[in-house]
């Protein structure tokens, strides 16, 4: 135990045995780890013990030079900051928490005849929002459903503005559709209909089926028998959309079921959401790297449902120490102001649903396993091939784009393994090199790369890459192999050589070829790398040229600079809504003057 472990050790020991959350610090004072415990004197003295670790966690310790603390007074409290303090520092070691960036909702629309969209943006507007869900897939096809069931308009209209412009569709004859188009159809009256479809949203579909029931008789009763058959149909509908669903329990089963499969390696971790005994939507999270243990656990259970609104029940299968599923009841319970209600499972029905669930990530995880084993044979091929002292984790990939002197730009893709990552992409606008040259477009486009890493310690290039592979030939490698010198890096560089038909043919450095045909497996991969490097260069540089294109049309005409022309094509959507726009939507647009709107139309007009 050297000198700084045992200075955190002693540290860690006058702590109070308190509820609180442990900030844990690099030498640069950058966070690493955030936790939480009951008992802070416990749960931080045993990181500097010296007892046995998790890989994952011996990493994280070795990087640690101090820690700070926060003291609670409950340990949901804890857990609360905890997601806090994760979410605001993002450190290395803690796994990503959930947050609605990308995921799809059903908003049911704040409007005299609502209508139900799909979203993925939750704003305060006074509508509904039911989800999120896993993807935009799913979420269309419950819409359709849903509005189905319910007999809501699918057709896109806007009421009252559009009712009776028109004579109803045909899913008004099959009674599929409420049909407000008509004009027959009070807001009142519409707002039932709605109704249901938001009952359904919720999972409610056994109370629905009942309410519809109790409507469907009263109407019987009082003799009214095709409002009494439009009820039927309804339930008919709902029972139909009940049978689409996976059924895995009883009709009054409203439940959250989690499934968790970890190992030293990776953890699994799967969501089943019950609804009326059947699956509503499922969701996987795969966290590769190490084994979750049962604080980041919570913490991530606890971010899911900031964006997800939960059942009246969640369901565990593992992984829960005492005392943490009572600690996210509460923090639920409080945050959606109703009792909710985490339980690890321990048997009957509810130990199968989680059975389920977890049967569900050990397949996904076997599945995994077999993706990772051949990423690690396609990459340990591709280091024993190029003779690299490592197997690449990430590789950088650069081409050049340009369409004469303008527009020339490089584009870099990234893998992590074996899979493109494309949040990283980047392209180069070539700067310095006034005329086509690629290998000087090369060099400036890696310099000013390897320099966000190592001079601007960038946050978007934390790290350099473990290979670099370039679409274009000796020169080219030894280009920038000159540039990574100047600079004092290391990386190794080599080329990807086509043949005469443009296809894949070598890798080479600065002086050889290195063959790569006899191997099917390694040749398809780095096809796919100069594929992908080469759509992506163009993509982009074609869509400078198209942007440049429309500005500089509107910059001929006096009175319009690129910011004006910039303004024009961004509030009326394209050029040819500009050339075609009259002179009350062109003033329309800030800083577009009576003079320059007639400017416009008389150019467009002189051109036509």
């Amino acid at each position: 135990m050297n000198d700084r472990t045992e200075y955190l050790r002693k540290k860690a020991l006058r702590l109070p045995l308190r509820p609180g959350v442990y900030i844990m610090k690099n030498e640069r004072g950058e966070v690493v780890y955030v936790g939480k415990s009951s008992a802070l004197k416990n749960r931080v003295s045993q990181y500097f013990s010296g007892s046995a670790k998790t890989a994952k966690t011996a990493r994280m310790v070795s990087s640690v030079y101090d820690f700070d603390f926060i003291l609670c007074d409950t340990e949901t409290e804890a857990l609360a900051l905890e997601n806090v303090k994760i979410k605001q520092y993002e450190p290395k070691y803690n796994i990503k928490l959930k947050d609605d960036k990308n995921y799809p909702y059903i908003k049911i629309t704040r409007e005299e005849f609502p209508r139900l969209t799909t979203t993925r943006k939750r704003v305060q507007d006074g509508g509904r929002y039911y989800g999120p869900y896993t993807n935009s897939a799913t979420c269309r096809n419950i819409v359709r459903a849903v509005s189905q069931a319910a007999t809501l308009p699918t057709c896109g209209k806007t009421f009252p503005k559009d009712a009776k412009k028109t004579r109803p569709c045909i899913y008004r004859q099959i009674g599929r559709c409420c049909a407000p188009c008509t004009g027959e159809l009070s807001a009142d009256d519409y707002a039932e209909y709605v109704k249901s479809a938001e009952s359904i949203l919720k999972g409610d579909i056994t109370e629905e089926k009942k309410r519809l029931t109790s409507l469907m008789e009263a109407a019987s009763e009082d003799l009214n028998f095709e409002l009494a058959a439009k009820y039927r149909d309804r339930i008919k509908s709902l029972s139909a959309l009940y049978e689409k669903q996976k059924v895995v329990s009883s009709p009054d089963t409203y439940a959250d079921a989690i499934g968790i499969y970890s190992d030293d390696d990776l953890t699994v971790i799967s969501f089943f959401f019950i609804r009326a005994g059947a699956i509503a939507d499922t969701e996987v999270d795969e966290f590769v790297g190490g084994h979750i243990g049962a604080e980041e656990l919570s913490a991530f259970i606890a971010s899911v449902y900031e964006i997800r609104e939960p059942a009246k029940e969640i369901l565990v299968s593992d992984g829960l120490p005492d005392g943490e599923a009572e600690a996210l009841s509460s923090l639920l319970s409080g945050r959606y102001g109703r009792k909710i209600e985490v339980r690890v499972t321990q048997r009957g029905m509810n130990r199968a649903l989680c059975a389920m669930a977890k049967e569900n990530a050990a397949y996904r995880a076997k599945l995994l396993r077999e993706n990772s084993d051949k990423e690690t044979q396609i990459l340990g091929k591709l280091a024993q091939t190029l003779r690299l002292e490592v197997v690449p984790d990430r590789i950088e990939s650069y081409d050049i784009s340009n369409f004469g002197s303008d527009n020339m730009t490089a584009g870099m893709i990234v893998l992590e393994g074996t899979r493109f990552k494309k949040s990283d992409y980047r392209v180069f606008t070539i700067k310095e090199t006034a005329h086509e040259d690629d290998y000087a477009s090369m060099r400036e486009a890696i310099r000013r790369r390897i320099r966000e890493t190592t001079v601007k310690k960038s946050t978007a290039f934390p790290a350099l890459p473990d290979l670099i592979l370039l679409d274009g030939g000796k020169t080219h490698v030894a280009a920038v192999r000159a540039v990574l010198e100047e600079e004092g890096v290391d990386v190794p560089v080599f080329g990807m050589v086509k043949d005469d038909y443009h296809k894949t043919r070598a890798l080479c450095d600065d002086e050889n070829d290195v063959d790569i045909s006899h191997d099917k497996a390694l040749y398809m991969f780095i096809y796919r790398i100069q594929e992908e490097v080469h759509r992506f260069a163009i993509t982009r540089m074609s869509n400078a040229k198209r942007k440049t294109l429309k500005t500089s049309s509107l910059e001929k005409i006096k009175g319009i600079g690129p910011a004006k022309a910039r303004l024009l094509l961004g509030t009326l959507g394209s050029l040819s809504a500009v050339k075609n726009a009259t002179k009350e939507q062109l003033t329309a647009v800030p800083g577009i003057t009576d003079g320059i709107a007639e400017a416009i139309i008389n150019h467009y007009k002189k051109d036509g």
